[in-house]
């Protein structure tokens, strides 16, 4: 509340107290002094009363808009993805938008087809999951700019005319193709929104595979095709380069140079852009889930049947407002090169579908990165061949001369914990259950864990007994797939490079099971 007091024979106001009850009184506490002749202002019914709650009304909307826009003038305070967004902008670190799953798929020919030579594929030959209830298809597609030749070899190299397989890398996503932006009107600095959100881009650094492709047309003349950049500040006035701004809700904006960094599309020029969209954990799809030929003509005509061996991974949602704020600082103390093993972990976590990491100096020149995809460990776990090739290629212009980077996968350990819970007698028992095994999978979560972390009995006793509605709890099974029940001490540790999860069993709903003992009162 703000409160007035005599100094020196003038009035202070505590500008601190700015709500509306603080601004009310303050207002109030001015009429003796400026009003005297206002004796009844003190009355609800008094109309200037009324007067005084409406400024103190507005007064306390101008506080939030202030107090807004001070927190949102800083990174570490900055609550909005827009304010975020510019913050970062400024030290050249863009947002990551969500990263799309890859998978490598095996093609199957029945036995006594006969295959015409050559069958390839070309950017946006389509395969699916089927659609589950509410839970729709998820398409992938083949990405590579140029067709892809497949090699059909035998299931069975003693059987020649057996059913033959060849294998497709794919990933998650959908192809937009020569979506029409406009005509250019020959301005500097003209910006184009792409009619599709979800745009899925290379992390920063790397061209290859940008994500779009960008051609303007004029009568009589061939197609220019313009390249993408991170920024276009190093961009010359006949570069014909453009860069993409994305916004918190996902829309992404092309942007062209003023012709002096950059060069100006030409005026009545036809801009086409094609782009993929997609991405995010929903691609991370377990194995034999991708059963679908949607758009392969060539393998349609064969009675071809499709599948995915291991899992789909690296597909991530995308950066978190949370994440930025705690990475970027210190990617922009790397200066974007990879010295310390600590700037490897930091621009590691900045390539999409990348989780966890964990960088190890194996040599003066050897540096290991223990990677954990987006996800973590559902389905196998393993860093697919898609996402070691790019994390590679994004980091070869920022390691030193004669570094060697080496990508492993981690080791994920299963964490089993069984309980016995009672419940209150005025609560339903599977709520109490669904909540338990809510409170304790908390513990276990992807995002809330690390590399070579201790587990302690404690923190489950404490999860679980503080949920509504548990009477008791007695946990019984605490290990680390020994065949011990508990672990000692109740610890389990674990090594440098173990991440742990929750167990595979379907018996351990969300990564405890929980037995419900009795019901007080029952």
């Amino acid at each position: 509340m703000a409160e007035i007091a005599d100094m020196d024979g003038q009035p202070v106001i505590d500008y601190t107290g700015r709500d509306y009850e603080g601004i009310l009184k303050a207002l109030r506490g001015q009429v003796p002094r400026k009003l005297p002749e206002w004796q009844d202002y003190l009355n609800e019914a008094d109309f200037g009363n009324v007067l005084l709650q409406l400024f103190a009304h507005l007064g306390d909307v101008l506080s939030y808009y202030q107090d807004r826009v001070a927190n949102e003038s800083f990174l570490a305070t900055a609550t909005t993805r827009r304010s975020v967004i510019e913050h970062l902008r400024l030290i050249g670190y863009p947002m990551r938008t969500a990263a799309p799953a890859a998978a490598m798929l095996t093609i199957l020919v029945p036995a006594g087809t006969r295959i015409p030579e050559p069958i390839s594929l070309g950017r946006g030959a389509a395969f699916a999951t089927r659609s589950l209830g509410d839970r729709p298809s998820i398409r992938f597609e083949y990405t590579g700019e140029a067709s892809l030749v497949l090699d059909f070899r035998p299931v069975d190299p003693g059987d020649p005319d057996g059913p033959a397989a060849a294998t497709v890398p794919v990933e998650e996503g959908r192809l937009i193709s020569g979506e029409v932006l406009g005509l250019a009107d020959g301005s500097p600095d003209q910006r184009y929104v792409l009619a599709h959100g979800g745009l899925i881009l290379p992390p920063s650094g790397q061209q290859a595979g940008a994500g779009v492709t960008l051609d303007t047309t004029q009568r009589g003349a061939p197609p220019q095709r313009w390249r993408f950049r991170d920024t276009l500040a190093f961009s010359g006035p006949a570069d014909h380069d453009f860069s993409i701004d994305i916004d918190e809700n996902d829309q992404a904006t092309l942007r062209f140079g003023d012709g002096t960094f950059g060069a100006v599309p030409l005026r009545g020029a036809a801009l086409a852009a094609s782009y993929r969209i997609g991405g995010g954990l929903v691609g991370n799809v377990p194995a034999a889930a991708i059963t679908s030929i949607v758009n392969a003509p060539a393998l349609a005509v064969l009675g071809a049947k499709v599948t995915n061996p291991l899992p789909a991974t690296g597909g991530a949602d995308r950066e978190t407002i949370a994440h930025a704020a705690r990475h970027a600082p210190s990617v922009f103390r790397s200066l974007h090169r990879a010295v310390t093993t600590a700037d490897y972990e930091e621009l590691a976590r900045t390539f999409h579908g990348v989780g966890k990491v964990r960088a190890s100096a194996a040599g003066w020149n050897r540096v290991t990165l223990y990677v954990a995809p987006s996800g973590g460990g559902r389905g196998d776990g393993k860093v697919s061949d898609v996402l070691e090739l790019g994390l590679k290629r994004y980091l070869e212009d920022k390691r030193m001369l004669t570094q060697i980077i080496e990508v492993e996968d981690v080791d994920y350990v299963e964490i089993f914990v069984t309980a016995e819970v009672g419940v209150e007698s005025y609560y339903v028992r599977e709520d109490v259950r669904a909540a338990v095994e809510q409170a304790a999978s908390a513990l276990l979560d992807f995002e809330a864990v690390g590399f070579g972390e201790t587990l302690y009995l404690s923190r489950f006793y404490d999860a679980i007994q503080s949920t509504p509605g548990v009477l008791f709890a007695n946990i019984t099974e605490f290990r680390a797939g020994e065949p011990v029940p508990f672990a000692a001490d109740g610890r389990i540790g674990l090594g440098e490079n173990q991440v742990p999860v929750p167990p595979a069993d379907p018996g351990y709903a969300a990564g405890i099971k929980v037995l419900l003992v009795r019901q007080a009162g029952s």
